[in-house]
């Protein structure tokens, strides 16, 4: 597939990469696959070392200490403190939403970016906002598997496990000011309990303009080469005694146990890296089944179904500028997801990942039928396994139309509600996780924010469009109670949806919080239509849950037993084996790297690279002067292409690069939740920020090849950009330099 720019003038296709020596060809390929546990790293300590590691792996091991201790979880993006005085860095796009909800129609931070002048000044963050220190993590699998035995069904499974996480939990959090979670690793076969300070109090600091941050937006999205500026700055506050608290004015800058030395320069081509952050999840450890189910059905009915979602927005924002901003940053989701989609079906197919799944799987088989006493302990486990894929695949299509049926958020709303006060008739250790009083908060922030994201016509509009897929589901397999209050298949459907959206009281957030904390009968007396559709559906809506819950904990069996067989295969070999990314610190680490695309994949030197179709790692200014158009993705703020056109570079200019260098690429292994996590060099030094993948590596979260290359901001041009255009110089000095 070719690379496309807006750009069609051959002249200016040399200047989007930097100069440099492209990489030798007799480079020996080194595999930095893997996304470890902190406590895993003495293991690759040779390898480390090998490639340019400085500090002792054994020190990282420890979450209290340099450098674990500076990175941060932002819940969805990764950060790190980098001043004695809490100041944060991350991605742009991971403080979009609060450099958003600060923008008014005069006042556009968006646009126009965000340098607060003191600590006065500093802008609350957007509702919800966290910054999530983790202090410690604790193996906790003999206190989960002690609640478990052999007899046990799905179901009962299932709740043993949650049960036995939330009592971890609920005996974790009895320290105040402090969030924990049980995550389970290799499928369920590790528990281990991460116990992290929440500090509530986030303000903003500063952030360029968008047309710097986004530079390229979702054109460039996924592409190499890369010129965008993605970073911002956040700080955390807590009370004057230390400890987390809200918002307050008299609140003081947190000060944390360690931060990041920040470097003044960036890496150079062949230097170790390594990133250290949240990745979300990955599925390396799936079966040859689960792979081809979900390449050849699940994504490109997803992708339709994406393409015809953004289409419906876009019919019912039509010549509405109020609607539109509402659903803008769904819609870039849908296009992001779509796009993503995209790049792992084609990579799926240019790649022979599937039947190395297979071979994998037939060398499994091999060794476990080599030896009776592996016989007895994983054959059955293949077997069972096997059989539990094909079943839950059987159901897909109705999976899929029933997951979205709801798609309303008014009724999301109210079923939320109606379910809050159902689990609060129980007691607190045996309510549903997200509605115990450890949730009270994010529940009703949740129920604040539909506001800011929600159009009466066009929530209707997409929850049509939902429903008609439903429809077209065999009766037997939908719901009941839904249809009937509906009338699904009986009448005039969108007259009915017109009438619900016109008679509920929900689309008020007042209105909504006022429903929080009522009894199950207030709920039963409403006339609010979204409300009497909640409880009537109710009961069928519980009994699929269940019946999810009872397939999950048939695979939370044999996920265990089939990941234990993959270690003591691989322990065979003397291979390691990390587990599938979970949201819980990972570390990853490679080495600043160009590549050469598969096969197919670009046929122009004019593409951007080196005319040997081998991209280089290094991008500079002078990319952001061949992209400009001066509109929307390639525009760019007058100061900067007149620094640019000056040759202002000052102590950030790179002799071998003769410029600036803006982003670069690296062999690191990344997925979602990596956004905005430090990239350091052999010491700790925070050398850049990483935030983006390539197009050949889309399906990193299945797979990791030779092609794989995540994408970085260079500190050189954060600090550049700070310095020599948005006059951020003290937060330079803040940070030491």
């Amino acid at each position: 597939m070719r690379i496309r720019y807006p750009i069609a003038l051959a002249a200016v296709a040399a200047a989007l990469l930097a100069g440099g020596t492209p990489a030798a060809a007799a480079d020996k390929p080194v595999s930095t696959e893997g996304m470890w546990q902190p406590h895993q790293l003495p293991e690759l300590s040779d390898k480390l070392r090998d490639l340019g590691l400085e500090l002792d792996p054994a020190s990282m091991t420890k979450l209290t200490d340099f450098p674990m201790n500076a990175v941060i979880s932002l819940g969805g993006c990764s950060a790190s403190f980098v001043s004695p005085k809490g100041l944060v860095i991350t991605n742009h796009h991971c403080a979009y939403g609060s450099i958003s909800y600060n923008s008014t129609e005069d006042r556009d931070l968006l646009a126009n970016g965000f340098l607060a002048g003191d600590l006065s000044e500093e802008l609350p963050a957007a509702p919800g906002s966290r910054v999530y220190v983790t202090v410690s993590m604790e193996e906790v699998t003999d206190r989960v598997n002690s609640k478990l035995s052999d007899d046990m069904d799905g179901a009962a499974r299932f709740a043993a496990i949650e049960d036995a996480q939330k009592s971890l939990v609920a005996e974790c959090e009895k320290d105040p000011g402090h969030r924990c979670e049980v995550y389970s690793y290799y499928g369920g076969l590790d528990y281990y309990l991460v116990k992290q300070l929440e500090i509530r109090d986030v303000r903003l600091v500063h952030a360029p303009a968008s047309s710097i941050g986004k530079f390229g937006g979702d054109i460039d999205n996924w592409m190499w080469p890369r010129h965008t500026g993605d970073y911002a700055f956040y700080r955390a506050y807590v009370g004057k005694d230390g400890k987390p608290a809200d918002y307050a004015k008299d609140n003081v800058p947190y000060k944390p146990k360690h931060y990041l030395p920040v470097a003044a320069k960036g890496p150079e081509k062949g230097d170790f890296v390594m990133v250290a952050g949240y990745p979300g999840s990955t599925n390396r450890y799936r079966t040859a089944q689960e792979v081809e189910s979900n390449f050849d059905w699940y994504y490109p009915t997803m992708q339709k179904v994406l393409a015809e979602w953004s289409e419906t927005i876009a019919a019912a924002t039509e010549d509405n500028k109020d609607a539109e901003l509402k659903y803008a940053s769904l819609v870039a989701g849908l296009n992001n997801y779509a796009k993503n989609f995209t790049g792992m079906m084609e990579g799926y197919q240019r790649s022979d990942l599937l039947q190395r799944k297979r071979k994998l799987e037939k060398d499994l088989q091999a060794w476990v039928e080599s030896d009776k006493t592996r016989r007895a302990k994983y054959q059955s486990t293949l077997d069972e396994l096997d059989a539990l894929v094909e079943e839950k695949a059987s159901t897909r299509e109705r999976d899929l139309a029933l997951d979205y049926m709801d798609r309303s958020a008014m009724l999301d709303a109210a079923r939320q509600l109606y379910r809050l006060a159902k689990e609060n008739e129980k007691p607190d250790a045996e309510r549903e996780p997200g509605y115990q009083e450890r949730d009270l908060t994010r529940f009703t922030e949740s129920m604040k924010r539909i506001e800011r994201s929600f159009y009466p016509t066009v929530d209707k509009q997409i929850w049509l469009y939902f429903l008609q897929r439903y429809q077209a589901l065999p009766e037997k397999q939908r719901i009941a109670s839904f249809d009937e209050y509906l009338k699904i298949g009986d009448g005039d459907l969108e007259t009915t949806l017109d009438r619900m959206y016109a008679d509920t009281g929900l689309t008020d957030t007042d209105a909504r919080l006022a429903w929080i904390g009522r009894k199950p009968e207030d709920f039963a007396n409403s006339k609010d239509p979204f409300i009497q559709l909640a409880v009537a559906m109710y009961d069928d809506m519980l009994a699929r849950e269940e019946r999810d819950k009872a397939m999950e904990g048939r695979f939370a069996r044999l996920r265990p037993e089939y990941m234990a067989l993959l270690i003591d295969y691989n322990r065979s070999r003397g291979k390691p084996v990390y587990p599938d990314a979970n949201s819980s610190l990972r570390v990853t680490f490679g080495v600043v790297k160009g590549y050469t695309p598969p096969a197919g994949t670009i046929t122009e030197a004019a593409d951007g690279n080196d005319g040997k179709d081998r991209f280089v790692p290094f991008t500079t200014l002078r990319g952001i002067v061949a992209k400009y158009t001066g509109k929307e993705p390639f525009d760019a703020p007058k100061a900067l292409l007149t620094a640019i056109d000056k040759k202002d570079y000052g102590r950030y200019y790179d002799k071998q690069l003769d410029s600036v260098p803006v982003n670069f690429l690296s062999t690191v292994d990344i997925t979602g939740g990596n956004s905005g996590s430090p990239t350091m060099n052999g010491r700790g030094e925070l050398v850049g920020l990483v935030f983006d993948g390539t197009y050949d590596s889309i399906n990193a979260d299945w797979d990791f090849t030779d092609s794989t290359r995540a994408i970085h901001v260079d500190i050189a041009y954060i600090l550049w950009v700070m310095e020599n255009i948005d006059g951020a110089g003290y937060l330079v000095r803040e940070m030491g330099l």
